[in-house]
């Protein structure tokens, strides 16, 4: 569909909060005005929740749960609407999408191409597992032992501003498919799609309460539920400061969190490797979603031997990615966040320089898209792993490039990071991609691919890149309880 029929196709609403089944305004009656990034330009006025509306949903979720109404459902029951809510996911793509890209910034193509039809098959694979989830049973002569994985209750979800809609369905349909009730807190930057997903769970037949959505600051509403006596589960994506906080506002109930947090993954280029889709791979690894994404690989890591010519091949390729509105179909690279975000990248491109690394390509604002946060794929090379634009998450399109000499030196190089979220490995030899991939701290690797993920598999990080584990049997483990029944028989 062309940039012209989306803007006749699709009205960008302003926002309430989605509580008991409903749209309704913040309690207080205020609002804020969420940007396009790529314009600075107001999109729509947003509700502006505080603890009071934080309390009210939790309320409600706490009530809807101890009804029965949903968790009381049968599986297959619950897995139908689920599916539905996908399959309606599905046929608003394009509205979706653009609102999406409006909000956030990021390129229509990766929005309509990946992120929204990800968003659905987050809730079909959900829906789906949640009927063969296996139950232990352990009989013994006369006994017989038994485990039951019970909803937990009201589940709070806080989702990042860089890809919200998928990161709302990812947590929210693991978390519904086992039969809790949930209340999320999108974004400020970004809360538009979030909001969305109440029209599409009403359409599906969720049931009232089910599903509650909170706009506002995450100083009030974020607090508030993370802090709530009522709330069993916390998940959280987000920088690794406020995921401490999280943590702690979590310790006095006692309640479990799982935390995606910062990366500064190391993406490893071999002499053995092939350069053509090393290159290829690297660059979607840092320039993907503005490089406003936890998993970027956004330390290059270059075996020395080939470090020159891989470079060379590389500006080339950075050259032509093409930044500009991100509603046009061609564009490559969209705007950044917010003003204050790109001014951020900026100040780290400038430290990276008075650290003593040079610059390849890029380091600037866009000439002649001022008006919008747009900032140029920018490739700092001959950088020390000890400067901060090594250390310190810039999330943003600037990548750090890092000579290594052995297999060894790249493994040191790659773990000397606060973080250890995710990592890519190029090379053709596979006993030297299970050497590194076995020897480097983190969560998530890819060798020879980037960004390729298998729902049924763990997600999460090492170090300060977060705790827990989601995806698959793993969501399950998380937002149930465990309970043994022992039974004489």
């Amino acid at each position: 569909m062309s940039k012209e029929a989306l803007v006749d196709k699709v009205t960008v609403k302003d926002a309430k909060l989605f509580i008991d089944g409903e749209y309704v305004d913040a309690m207080s009656g205020e609002t804020f005005d969420t940007l396009d990034p790529a314009t600075n330009r107001k999109l729509a006025a947003v509700a502006n929740g505080n603890e009071n509306d934080a309390k009210r949903a939790i309320e409600v979720a706490q009530r809807t749960f101890e009804s029965g109404v949903w968790r009381g459902m049968s599986v297959e029951e619950r897995s139908r609407i689920l599916c539905k809510m996908s399959d309606l996911i599905l046929e608003r793509v394009d509205e979706l999408a653009y609102v999406e890209t409006v909000d956030v910034g990021k390129p229509i193509k990766e929005s309509r191409g990946f992120d929204i039809p990800r968003a659905a098959s987050n809730f079909r694979f959900f829906a789906e597992m949640a009927k063969y989830i296996v139950h232990e049973h352990y009989p013994n002569h006369h006994i017989m032992s038994y485990a039951q994985y019970a909803p937990v209750g009201v589940t709070s979800l806080i989702i990042p501003w860089n890809l919200p809609f998928m990161q709302l369905t990812w947590k929210a349909s693991a978390a519904l498919a086992a039969g809790n009730t949930v209340v999320v807190k999108p974004a400020s930057y970004t809360p538009l799609s979030a909001v969305m997903l109440g029209e599409i769970a009403n359409e599906a037949g969720l049931p009232p309460g089910v599903l509650n959505i909170l706009t506002g600051p995450g100083s009030t509403l974020g607090t508030a539920i993370t802090t709530h006596p009522n709330v069993r589960r916390i998940s959280f994506v987000g920088e690794s400061k406020t995921g401490k906080t999280v943590m702690r506002n979590a310790a006095d109930n006692l309640i479990p969190v799982s935390l995606e947090l910062g990366g500064k993954s190391a993406n490893i280029v071999f002499e053995d490797a092939d350069l053509d889709e090393a290159v290829e791979g690297s660059i979607d690894a840092i320039y993907r979603n503005q490089g406003e994404i936890c998993l970027a690989g956004s330390r290059l890591l270059v075996q020395e031997s080939i470090y020159d010519k891989f470079l060379e091949k590389f500006v080339e390729a950075v050259k032509k990615i093409k930044v500009g509105d991100p509603t046009n179909e061609t564009t490559d690279m969209g705007a950044l966040v917010s003003k204050g975000h790109l001014d951020t990248v900026d100040q780290y491109v400038h430290i990276g320089l008075s650290e003593g690394a040079k610059l390849a390509y890029g380091g600037k604002k866009v000439a002649g898209l001022e008006k919008g946060n747009f900032y140029e794929p920018t490739v700092l090379y001959d950088v020390d792993n000890r400067m901060r634009v090594a250390q310190e998450e810039i999330f943003g399109p600037v990548l750090a490039v890092i000579p290594f000499k052995t297999e060894e030196d790249a493994i040191r190089i790659a773990n000397d990071s606060i973080y250890g979220l995710a990592g890519v490995v190029w090379t053709n030899d596979l006993r030297r991609a299970q050497r590194v991939t076995s020897g480097v701290n983190s969560g998530l690797l890819w060798v020879n691919c980037w960004y390729i993920r298998d729902l049924r598999t763990p997600f999460g990080g090492a170090k300060a890149s977060g705790i827990g584990r989601e995806g698959g049997r793993h969501s399950f483990e998380f937002y149930t309880e465990a309970k043994t029944v022992t039974m004489k028989l």
